[in-house]
């Protein structure tokens, strides 16, 4: 008998009884002697180990353990022996081996060391507890929380990816772990991999999944494996892939986005552990594409206009520094910026869905046209702006020429034909604009000056108008801080009740003091204010202060009936401006019959049924309406009939010219009858002098208003200007109390 078959423990050794025990047990048993040799395996071990006990009994127990640490078992033990310090002995740890079909088991161990009668060797005995399948799901969780805390922070993706399939690669050893992630073209493309070999990599992103195979992976996950490992053959074998588990990846509507699969290099077959990490990583892996997905739709919103496809106003802008940041001088284009001429009227037409057709056919044409180092972009409304790379004057005002030409070809939309026209403007970069906002603005505003020549034309601005540009840049930016930072004013210039002389009301004009510019006057700053957009922020800030000025005025005793506002159209199309109205009347505890509201007789000849509406909605609630500026334009009787107007302006440009164009007197007395038949006040301005007061008052004009009562003056003077020369002592105005100056 060999030494170490002596030292095989049998039931004589230890008693029948206790050798029972410890074979029945229902944990592992294993006992080494001082060879290190098993000499004892019970039916329990057997099972975790899937060895029988003859194929262990007298091996070494490193057999036993994983193979990365089987060279230096022995001196473990050995220190042990020779010390009696070690951190294994007396105590209880998990570890994790291989099982006889390769796969990988967990299990919970404690060793003690003990001496067996009658030899009195000291031998070593283990007592492991299997938790394969606790501790898979624990480390499980413990991934999946490692990933969804990571795609909290600020990793890319790609990183997650890999840490997520170096983990995976951990829980099943000898494996390789990839993400697949399915293209919008059906194709295959590697999101994570680093371990999969180069050739099968090149063949899995050359698939391109069929629609049956689309199918398949979102009725049957597991089919998944017969997409990555079809056909597995001599590549395969030749790269050391033995075998595979693969499950779907879907997004929340259960559409495929990606497959994750592990290959093994194992040649025994192993367990469904495998297939088990799989499944288990599926949710991290649905998160990971899904971020990446939305990721991109957030690059993609950043970068580009969701309606066209085209770059927007913020790409356009960065390729623009980045061409100017090239060389010293900057990289030399030419930029076209260009307008859908009538585009509100198409969209007032057929409606916004319809408007919008036309922009993205309007983007296809403009595409068309552009080579590939074109930069072609949208940027916002009806503009659209295309860069020409090394595109000089003759180069633009050509591919100017050819877009218009494009556009002539008809357009079929809902079954209307439009011919539509496109107004441009064109810059040159360096030779006409030294920075991005003023390549983009002169382009603009170029493109402006073209509308007003003639629609369907083009524009490059030259030295006159670049002047004319430049003061329009200045105060159009100066205007637009001076609104924001409240440096505008109301004055007010009194009218005046032509059969009592008493103050009838007073008109509010805005007024603007620049520190630098100094007084920029109303014909300067209005119109720039209309071409910029500013024009309805002055509107909805003259009405409140007028409003606070009214209630101020009231407090101080002072009576002052009226106030009239002037009112842009964009106003009286935007169904905000009733409840304005009411919010500031409220506000201020005033009657809706302290407030008048104008708008120019040009305007509201071009007023749409909505903005009719909103009229007649505030004339309902019980505010005044003015005609502005009557005569000057283009007015219909049958109009006007329908308008629920309070009051006729007529311009001062007739009152101007009485003892000079006797035109100008028929025109006032004809306006000033218009008036009355319809029922409604009649107010002249530019009353300057005694004989046109007189003409007026015989005309039967209601309310004059003029310097020869009063010019226009900030609050303080008006309160001083009604107060000492305005009423005399039975309220009445005093024949020599007009202020002339």
């Amino acid at each position: 008998m060999s030494e170490t078959e002596h030292d095989i423990l049998l039931p004589e050794h230890c008693g029948n009884m206790y050798y029972e025990i410890l074979k029945q047990a229902a944990d592992g048993v294993i006992i080494i002697n001082e060879d290190n040799n098993i000499i004892f395996f019970n039916t329990a071990a057997e099972r975790l180990w899937g060895y029988a006990a003859s194929e262990v009994m007298g091996q070494n127990v490193k057999c036993l353990v994983p193979f990365e640490h089987r060279a230096k078992h022995d001196d473990y033990i050995a220190h042990n022996r020779a010390t009696g310090i070690d951190r294994i002995v007396g105590t209880s740890r998990e570890i994790t081996f291989t099982r006889s079909a390769g796969d990988y088991a967990v299990a919970e161990m404690s060793v003690s060391a003990i001496t067996l009668a009658p030899l009195n060797k000291r031998y070593y005995m283990a007592i492991v507890k299997g938790v394969t399948e606790e501790s898979h799901r624990k480390k499980l969780i413990t991934l999946q929380n490692k990933v969804f805390t990571e795609l909290a922070g600020k990793a890319t993706e790609q990183d997650i990816a890999d840490m997520l399939c170096a983990e995976a690669e951990k829980l099943v050893l000898n494996s390789v772990a990839v993400l697949l992630q399915i293209t919008p073209e059906r194709g295959l493309e590697i999101l994570s991999g680093e371990s999969l070999p180069r050739r099968k990599g090149r063949m899995l992103t050359r698939m391109t999944l069929p629609e049956a195979d689309m199918v398949a992976l979102r009725n049957h996950p597991e089919e998944a494996r017969t997409v990555v490992w079809q056909n597995a053959g001599a590549v395969e074998q030749e790269v050391g892939l033995l075998d595979c588990w693969a499950s779907t990846v879907c997004d929340g509507t259960g559409t495929p986005i990606g497959i994750f699969a592990l290959y093994s290099r194992n040649r025994d077959k192993i367990t469904n552990w495998p297939q088990k990490i799989v499944s288990g990583c599926v949710p991290s892996c649905a998160a990971i594409i899904e971020r990446g997905k939305n990721r991109q739709k957030l690059n993609r919103l950043d970068r580009y206009d969701s309606l066209t496809g085209l770059l927007n106003r913020n790409a356009v802008t960065i390729i623009l520094k980045n061409m100017m940041a090239q060389q010293p001088n900057g990289w030399p284009f030419a930029l076209l910026v260009l307008d859908i001429d009538l585009f509100q009227d198409i969209n007032n037409l057929l409606g916004y869905d319809q408007g919008d057709l036309l922009l993205q056919i309007v983007a296809q044409r403009l595409n068309a046209q552009c080579r590939s180092n074109f930069v072609t972009g949208r940027l916002g409304g009806d503009d659209f702006v295309i860069i020409i790379p090394g595109g000089d004057r003759n180069t633009a005002s050509s591919f100017a020429e050819t877009l218009i030409e494009v556009m002539h070809e008809p357009i079929i939309i809902n079954g209307h034909e439009l011919i539509v026209s496109i107004s441009t403007g064109i810059s040159l970069y360096p030779d006409e604009s030294k920075d991005v906002e003023q390549v983009l603005n002169r382009a603009e505003v170029a493109m402006l000056e073209a509308k007003k020549m003639a629609r369907g034309s083009f524009r490059i601005l030259d030295n006159a108008s670049d002047s004319e540009v430049q003061s329009r840049l200045i105060v159009g930016s100066a205007l637009r801080k001076a609104i924001q930072h409240s440096e505008l004013l109301l004055f007010y210039q009194p009218q005046i009740c032509v059969t009592t002389g008493k103050l009838h009301g007073v008109e509010a004009l805005a007024r603007w003091q620049h520190p630098v510019l100094g007084a920029v006057p109303p014909s300067r700053f209005i119109p720039i204010a209309e071409e910029t957009g500013q024009i309805e922020a002055i509107g909805r800030w003259s009405i409140a202060e007028a409003c606070q000025q009214l209630a101020q005025w009231d407090q101080l005793g002072i009576m002052v009936p009226v106030v009239s506002v002037n009112i842009s159209a964009g106003h009286f199309a935007s169904s905000e401006l009733l409840q304005q109205i009411v919010d500031v009347l409220d506000a201020y505890n005033l009657t809706p019959d302290r407030l008048t509201i104008e708008i120019t007789e040009s305007v509201m000849m071009r007023q749409s049924s909505e903005a009719l509406a909103t009229l007649s909605a505030i004339r309902g609630i019980g505010v005044g309406l003015s005609l502005d500026d009557f005569g000057t334009g283009f007015s219909s009787l049958s109009r006007l009939s329908t308008l629920p107007l309070t009051e006729l302006k007529i311009d001062r440009s007739f009152v101007m010219n009485f003892e000079e164009n006797i035109s100008s007197l028929i025109v006032t007395e004809a306006a000033i009858t218009i008036g009355k038949r319809l029922g409604v006040r009649i107010v002249t301005e530019g009353v300057e002098d005694d004989s046109q007061e007189k003409m007026l008052r015989s005309m039967g004009c209601d309310v004059m208003q003029g310097y020869l009562f009063g010019r226009p003056m900030p609050p303080a003077a008006l309160n001083t200007w009604i107060m000492e020369r305005s009423l005399g002592k039975n309220g009445v105005m005093k024949e020599n109390s007009r202020l002339k100056n």
